[in-house]
């Protein structure tokens, strides 16, 4: 038997008896009418093809049940793991999140903006850009609805979830210290607050052990393509007399990925073993470290927690607007792990 068709809300609550606001309420969320009721549309829904168009119906109020989340690209898988941990935290909790990358340009980040607000998200969950981003754009969406910042802090005073860089600098420094010959720090350009951030805790650690810290700076213009600067700039340190020492830390995962690549070409050898000639290690646990030649020694962020805790703190600010009351929070820092392995 062909399944009934329905034009419209008002058609489809007719046939099932119930009033269109009773409709209406059980697509937002059925638990919020009784059981009978409730049962009486999900037999009218398996007779029929109807599918409400909760686009339109969320246009025409003044808060929908989307989040936008917009991050500098999905090309990098770790923003690529925290979104869709965000999204899965979004969908148990009820809400539909709208996924935009600004491609690591400040007028598409701007863009961004424009269009999360044009579909009247309920709040957002943002990585910005960090140097590169607009303050005007990021005010505006902070001034229109609530907004969550993770990985970078923005300059617009936003609720921030991120990494605890001195923690983990020092964890990672102090390993490479007593493990081995104290490490030089490759330095990746100032993207994000991150950056120096990592540089400072080098620094502190290195001389909290007692060691001179040694920062080589990236020789390059700025660029989200680190595998390319970190592979660059090791080939630049190797024409120019060689490296300076026997270990590297990488402010981050995708540099090292770069300067591992650039070492293996010039015939070096990467281990902590007595027989190779450099260690190198990194900085975020990104999703492919494990799998380098050799594997890649690191700090790994705690992805589920930064997910989590940003979706937690966003429906919080959300909940507060609501009633009128003060968030309890406005800065969630978390600690990462040292991950041991080939590299160093």
């Amino acid at each position: 038997m062909a399944k009934k068709s329905y034009k419209s809300m008002d058609d489809f609550a007719s046939a099932s008896g119930v009033s269109r606001p009773t409709l209406s309420k059980y697509f937002d969320d059925p638990s919020q009418i009784k059981e009978v009721t409730r049962k009486r549309i999900e037999a009218a829904l398996k007779k029929s093809n109807f599918e409400p168009n909760l686009f339109a119906r969320h246009l025409n109020r003044k808060r929908t049940r989307n989040i936008g989340i917009l991050v500098p690209t999905m090309s990098d898988p770790f923003y690529v793991q925290v979104v869709s941990l965000i999204e899965l935290e979004l969908r148990e909790k009820g809400f539909w999140p709208v996924q935009i990358s600004s491609h690591t340009r400040p007028e598409l980040e701007a863009e961004a903006v424009r269009t999360l607000l044009s579909l009247k998200v309920a709040g957002a969950i943002v990585a910005p850009l960090g140097a590169g981003s607009r303050r005007s754009a990021l005010e505006r969406l902070r001034d229109a609805i609530p907004v969550v910042c993770f990985d970078n802090p923005a300059d617009a005073d936003l609720p921030y979830v991120g990494n605890d860089n001195a923690q983990s600098m020092a964890a990672i420094v102090q390993y490479l210290c007593r493990s081995g010959e104290p490490p030089i720090f490759l330095e990746i350009p100032h993207m994000t607050e991150n950056a120096g951030e990592r540089q400072a805790g080098y620094r502190a650690t290195m001389a909290r052990e007692g060691h001179s810290p040694l920062v080589i700076d990236c020789d390059a213009p700025p660029s989200w393509e680190f595998e390319r600067l970190g592979y660059e700039q090791m080939q630049r340190i190797l024409a120019n007399g060689g490296l300076p020492g026997k270990t590297l830390l990488c402010a981050n995962d995708r540099f090292a990925f770069g300067a591992m690549a650039a070492a293996f070409a010039s015939g070096l050898k990467i281990g902590r073993n007595d027989a190779c000639d450099v260690r190198i290690a990194g900085h975020d646990d990104h999703p492919l470290s494990r799998y380098t030649c050799p594997s890649l020694t690191t700090m790994a962020q705690n992805a589920p927690e930064i997910a989590a805790k940003s979706v937690e703190l966003l429906l919080s600010h959300i909940e507060s607007e609501d009633d009128g009351t003060t968030p309890a929070t406005n800065k969630v820092i978390l600690e990462a792990t040292l991950v041991m392995r080939e590299s160093a």
